[in-house]
This record gives structure tokens, C-alpha cells and sequence, in this order.
């Protein structure tokens, strides 16, 4: 029997929700009755998503902004609570990558990915928490990567950042759950994608060879996830890392 997850009357924001699979779980929020904002530095492409998600009949609000500006995260959660009034969904998915061996990354890089991926995560954490403790209840997803688990050669930025980000997640499901707030990982692995076609047929098959399940992620597969830990049906959930990858990490 089919189960269908009712989020209607939620307010959800989800960063980096203008393309890829941020862009998939805003949609599915969205499905699910949330309404739901989008939080990017794309003005157009923000606007666009926020348009597409009020066409499914819920309230799609645009933030533009960069989860790595302590002002533009500021200025937009001000904007939310003026529009939405409450937050129950967070959705920390925006990230960014300067791959490069260690020995020849460059100290900016190294600084970029981590004010991104993982400090932007905690300035959008620090600002719901505070609502949700008020409301007693709420839920945040943060959204990871294998890599940050098992770890890639070329990328000792991006995986101390998505590694963090697990660590953040633990520490702050233990600080807020007495309040009836989750707090959640997904680690995405191999999912289809602009940056995976980007690389060509060949390195897609080298990745696929590797998964057990012989095949290539989607976005959806992800933002499935997304909504079930979303969902009154994860109550119970919190402090877990649950990777969305084909049996690639076991």
C-alpha cells in the first residue's frame, strides 16, 4: 500500500534549492503541501525555482543570497519570518567544490569550500534552532556526501568539509532533541547530475563499476529521503547518517 507524507501548513527553506538536488527536494517538499523557500546566490535561477514550486499550489518564496555572507544569511532569515512567519524544515544542501591535491591547493580554496559548505550550514543552523527550540519542534537536514564518510583523493577540502558537517550534525541532534527537533545527515554518493554527465561516459561507467547496485543515483533518490526525514514518520530519527549511494559505502 502506497504511503503518502502530508506536509501541508510546514514552511520549509532549503539553500541551494535553485538547481540539482536541492532543486529535487525543494519540488518534493512542495509535493508534500510545504511551502517552501529557496535560498541561492542566482537571482534568476532562485526566482525561477520559487516560481515553479508556487505553480504546484503551495507558496514558493525566492532568497537570493550567499550561505558563505553572514549578512546575506541574516537579511534572508529575516525575510522568511516576515513571509512565513515559522520554519519547521531546514534543508542546509548548498555547496560548492575546489578540488586540488593538498600539496598544490591554495589557501583560499581551502577556506572557500569550508566557509561554504561547512560554516554556511552552521550560520542557517544557528538561526532555525533558535525558532524551532521556541516552537518545540522542528527538523533539519544537512545535506553531506560519501566523500565526506570515505574520503577522495583531490578533494581534502571538500571532505574535511562534508566530514565536519557530520560531526556538526551529531553534536547538535544530542542539543536540541529535548525540544522535539531532529537533526539529520544525508550522504549522497554518485547521482546523476550537470557535474557527473560533465565528466564524460567514460569516468561514469568507471563510477558505476564500482556501486553494487550498478547504477547511477538520481536527485529524487535523495529528495525521497529528504521528505520521508522531513515527515512525522522520522520522529524518531535524529543524529543518524544515512547514505544515498547504491551499497558504495558498507
Amino acid at each position: 500500500m502506497a504511503v503518502t507524507i502530508d506536509l501541508s501548513g510546514k514552511r520549509a527553506l532549503v539553500t541551494g534549492g535553485n538547481r540539482g538536488i536541492g532543486r529535487t527536494i525543494a519540488e518534493r517538499l512542495a509535493e508534500a503541501g510545504a511551502d517552501v523557500a529557496v535560498f541561492a546566490r542566482n537571482e534568476q535561477s532562485v526566482a525561477e525555482a520559487a516560481a515553479a514550486l508556487s505553480g504546484r499550489g503551495v507558496r514558493g518564496l525566492a532568497l537570493v543570497g550567499d550561505v558563505g555572507s553572514d549578512a546575506d544569511v541574516e537579511r534572508a532569515w529575516d525575510t522568511l519570518m516576515k513571509e512565513f512567519g515559522q520554519l519547521d524544515i531546514l534543508v542546509n544542501n548548498a555547496g560548492i567544490t575546489r578540488d586540488g591535491l593538498l600539496l598544490r591547493m591554495k589557501p583560499e580554496d581551502w577556506h572557500a569550500v569550508l566557509d561554504v559548505n561547512l560554516t554556511g550550514a552552521f550560520r542557517w543552523c544557528r538561526l532555525a534552532a533558535k525558532q524551532m527550540l521556541r516552537q518545540k519542534s522542528g527538523t533539519i537536514i544537512n545535506i553531506s556526501s560519501i566523500v565526506g564518510v570515505i574520503g577522495n583523493p583531490g578533494q581534502t577540502n571538500y571532505a574535511a568539509s562534508k566530514a565536519g558537517l557530520i560531526g556538526f550534525s551529531k553534536s547538535l541532534a544530542v542539543e536540541v532533541a529535548a525540544r522535539g527537533i531532529t537533526v539529520n545527515v544525508i550522504a549522497p554518493g554518485f547521482i546523476e547530475t550537470e557535474m557527473t554527465h560533465a565528466l564524460g561516459e567514460h569516468a561514469q561507467a568507471e563510477f558505476v563499476s564500482r556501486i553494487p547496485l550498478g547504477k547511477l543515483g538520481t536527485t529524487g533518490d535523495v529528495a525521497d529521503l529528504a521528505v520521508f526525514l522531513a515527515s512525522p514518520m522520522s520522529d524518531y530519527i535524529t543524529g543518524q547518517v544515512i547514505c544515498v549511494d547504491g551499497g558504495l559505502t558498507r
